[in-house]
């Protein structure tokens, strides 16, 4: 007989491991120990999307105390034990409390927060400009300012930027801007700010991806779309051509071209643009929905993934993890759902 999958989790807050507490290991006051967790769901997105976490709690008996916003709550999930899975934890990373929802009956406590990395500075307005640097610089400088490491794919590192303004923009716009001028993402992750291409299947230190294979028997559910779009297979942007005086195009693929509204500065500036527009055109038609039966933790957004088992059109895709949840509930166990996008 195969042993059952016992999924496992440890919970701080504010440094305060209240792990055995949720468990129901220990006693609370004159009451006999319980159970306090409902469930745990965590969804990880791309780019300047705070990762967000969601707990629920059981507090019928009216014993547990409401934290404050603001508390730091850090957060582990995987195996206790199993034949099909790797046994131990993973660190999802820390976060911070920004709501409180208490509802009932029966009483239950729910506690949101949102990635600790992307708080404070990094949402803070700024006026600053930048000539004659590279990419590579402005991501560096915007990571050391709040007192952030970079790592910067060199891909995109050396890319030439004439000239930028930030204008009443916090560095996270700042840094989506960048990312969407040259389908890139930004993310933080573990006091690093990673910039990377979009599907470039490797890390920011150049580093390869491993694909990810699921099949159709790893999932509960599926569901396929493909979108019909009236884009054009072609992006055409314009620049502004100061040495004649006039405004010129390029052009990035084949037919008659869909024209970005932007004006840029620069040849160079206006291909990246296009280019970046036409790499994420070839995504969005279609998309890949799958509800997978146990969780897994290795699964994380812009992972490659090949799939198995589904209709041939489906199989032949190559594919993108766009966004995962990962939710641990009492009596359901532990699951993962994610979303994929066609990697172009």
């Amino acid at each position: 007989m195969t042993a059952a999958n016992i999924a496992d989790y440890r919970v701080t807050v504010d440094g305060r491991d209240l792990t055995p507490r949720l468990k129901g290991a220990v006693r609370e006051g004159t009451r006999a120990p319980r159970p306090r967790l409902v469930g745990v769901r965590l969804s990880e997105k791309r780019g300047g999307d705070a990762d967000q976490l969601e707990l629920t709690l059981d507090d019928s008996d009216g014993a547990l105390a409401i934290p404050p916003p603001g508390a730091t709550i850090a957060v582990q999930l995987g195996w206790a034990s199993g034949t099909d899975v790797s046994v131990g934890l993973v660190d999802k990373g820390r976060f911070v409390i920004d709501a409180i929802e208490h509802s009932g009956p029966p009483d239950q406590l729910v506690i949101r927060a949102h990635a600790a990395d992307l708080t404070g500075a990094l949402r803070t307005r700024r006026e600053h400009g930048w000539r004659g640097t590279t990419l590579g610089t402005i991501v560096r400088e915007v990571a050391a300012r709040n007192r952030l490491r970079a790592r910067v794919a060199p891909a995109l590192a050396g890319i030439a930027v004439p000239a930028l303004a930030q204008t009443r923009e916090s560095d996270m716009a700042l840094l989506r801007r960048l990312g969407r001028a040259h389908d890139a993402t930004a993310t933080v992750k573990a006091g690093t700010l990673i910039f990377a291409p979009i599907g470039a299947g490797v890390t920011a230190t150049g580093a390869a991806i491993p694909a990810l294979v699921i099949t159709r028997r790893d999932g509960d559910r599926h569901s396929f779309s493909i979108e019909q779009r009236d884009e054009a297979d072609a992006v055409a942007a314009a620049w502004h051509d100061r040495r004649h005086a006039k405004q010129q195009l390029v052009t990035v693929g084949t037919g008659e071209p869909r024209r970005l509204a932007r004006t840029y500065a620069s040849e160079a500036a206006a291909r990246a643009a296009a280019q970046a527009e036409h790499r994420r055109a070839a995504r969005a038609p279609r998309k890949l929905v799958l509800s997978l039966a146990i969780g897994r933790l290795e699964i994380y957004p812009d992972r490659p993934v090949t799939v198995r088992g589904f209709k041939a059109a489906i199989d032949a895709t190559r594919w993108l993890v766009s966004e995962v949840t990962h939710e641990l509930a009492a009596g359901r166990g532990f699951t993962t759902a994610l979303t994929l996008e066609r990697a172009g």
